[in-house]
């Protein structure tokens, strides 16, 4: 009960209501002005805590590359949406590396010549191989701290010592970064741009670079670099971006060139929200995204391997993804990974770590697209084997569920999961325990990778290239 010696001071305030009015606001401002100087205590201690681990994993801005020049740029902008370059006319570099899909495709597989449509909803032919590996964004991908390409890493090197690769030939000479020797190799891919023996063009006249034979990738440049060369409009661009170079002295490595030039071009500004946290400005993240910044730099252990400026350590892990058909030899339908590359049994099922600057724009995730959320993808780390064995094939398009290589499937005589755990990492075979909102905080972190150039790329297309075929796009 009351004491009733206080009801004489309760009296009095109940004549004097300004008064007591104010005083409540007083304790509510007061009240609300603690909650905002704590909230600020703990934003500065998070941040220093973070840029304590950043220092500590030595993270550091994007190492940017020098801007190609405007000219190789030109050049390489027109080639990457000319259907030209392809076998059979109808698909160019921008069929899978869309500006409107933050220059991936938004498929789990691509889907290579002979296919119809863009983006999402474009449309195998289903009398054609499906392309095995889900195809990656291209930004951000020109630094010279970049010495892998491929989600197999077949392509290494640095500009110094120059680029090797896993193939029956040599790389030409005089790649200027690892982005054009990457652009090398689609042109040679049956299922990607090439096409089939006996494939006709657009046109209906014959394919002739799907008749050169598989091995022979110097003879496929060859016919590639005739086919522009062919155009004026093309040996003008070429004279431009090669004033000292004649137009039959053009190699593949001038189109390999400008191609990468143009790749550099369009993603070497980082201006997402964590890039600018790394310049310094601690109020660029939000608070969700700080958090989820500590943990993956902390606790959540995703730094292991994501790891430094690029956010990868070009490096190959088995994480025990869901195979889907068709697969790679030797082992289809399977996918051996770098093991195809090393041949070595414990690199079977192990691929290279990808950056994940614009990861939240750029899905599916995966080496094959397994996870069409981000959260999915996010989610199977913390348990690998028990997210193998309780795939949800639903969540892929209705005509790769049935290429998902399930238990009741074989290769080789070994069973799906027993296959693909044998070699699982050690990083990510234990299972991890996390909270509901630390995957939120850890979301949001990964949101905060997203540059905001990424929203509208419309303007990378060009209204025609010099082939005149239609410009692949947006």
């Amino acid at each position: 009960m009351l004491d009733t010696s206080a009801r004489p001071f309760f009296a009095r305030l109940a004549h004097r209501r300004a008064p007591l009015t104010a005083v409540l606001v007083f304790g509510l401002t007061l009240v609300s002005a603690l909650g905002a100087c704590n909230s600020e205590t703990v934003a500065v201690a998070e941040n220093r805590e973070l840029r304590t681990a950043l220092v500590r994993q030595g993270v550091g801005p994007y190492p940017v590359a020098p801007q190609p020049p405007a000219a190789q740029v030109a050049l390489g902008q027109a080639l990457f949406f000319d259907p030209e370059l392809s076998g059979n006319r109808d698909v160019a570099c921008a069929t899978c590396h869309l500006p409107s899909q933050a220059t991936g495709d938004g498929l789990s597989l691509p889907i290579g010549t002979g296919g119809a449509g863009l983006g999402p909803d474009r449309q195998a032919d289903p009398t054609r191989p499906r392309v095995a590996r889900n195809a990656p964004d291209v930004l951000f991908r020109g630094s010279s701290a970049w010495i892998t390409v491929f989600w197999d890493g077949r392509v290494w090197g640095a500009t110094g010592p120059g680029y090797m690769a896993t193939a029956d030939a040599y790389l030409p000479h005089d790649l200027e970064n690892i982005l054009a020797a990457q652009a090398l190799f689609p042109l040679t891919a049956r299922e990607e741009m090439r096409g089939q023996v006996g494939d006709t063009d657009v046109f209906g006249r014959p394919n002739e670079l799907a008749a050169i034979d598989d091995v022979d990738l110097h003879a496929i440049w060859a016919a590639v670099v005739d086919r522009v060369t062919a155009f004026p409009d093309y040996r003008a661009l070429l004279t431009e971006a090669y004033p000292a170079v004649a137009p039959e002295q053009v190699t593949i490595a001038h189109i390999a060139n400008a191609l990468g030039a143009f790749e550099v071009s369009i993603g070497n500004s980082p201006a997402s929200p964590w890039d600018r946290y790394l310049g310094g400005d601690d109020d660029a993240l939000t608070d969700a995204a700080r958090r989820g910044a500590l943990l993956f730099y902390g606790a959540g252990g995703c730094s292991s391997c994501h790891s430094g400026a690029l956010l990868s350590d070009q490096l190959y892990h088995n994480l025990a993804v869901p195979q889907i058909a068709p697969g790679k030899v030797p082992v289809q339908p399977l996918d051996p990974g770098r093991a195809m590359v090393t041949g070595a049994p414990e690199d079977m099922f192990a691929f290279r770590t990808p950056p994940l600057r614009n990861v939240a724009v750029t899905g599916p995730w995966m080496h094959n697209g397994a996870y069409t959320t981000l959260e999915g993808a996010v989610r199977h780390h913390l348990d690998p084997a028990t997210a193998l064995k309780t795939y949800d094939v639903e969540q892929l398009s209705p005509e790769l569920r049935a290429a998902v290589v399930t238990d009741s499937a074989s290769a080789g005589g070994i069973l799906r999961a027993a296959a693909v755990l044998k070699t699982v990492d050690p990083l990510v075979k234990a299972p991890r325990s996390l909270t509901e909102a630390q995957v939120d905080d850890l979301l949001a972190f990964l949101e905060a990778l997203t540059d905001p150039a990424t929203a509208d790329l419309a303007a990378l297309v060009p209204e025609s290239v010099p082939s005149g075929l239609p410009v692949v796009g947006p």
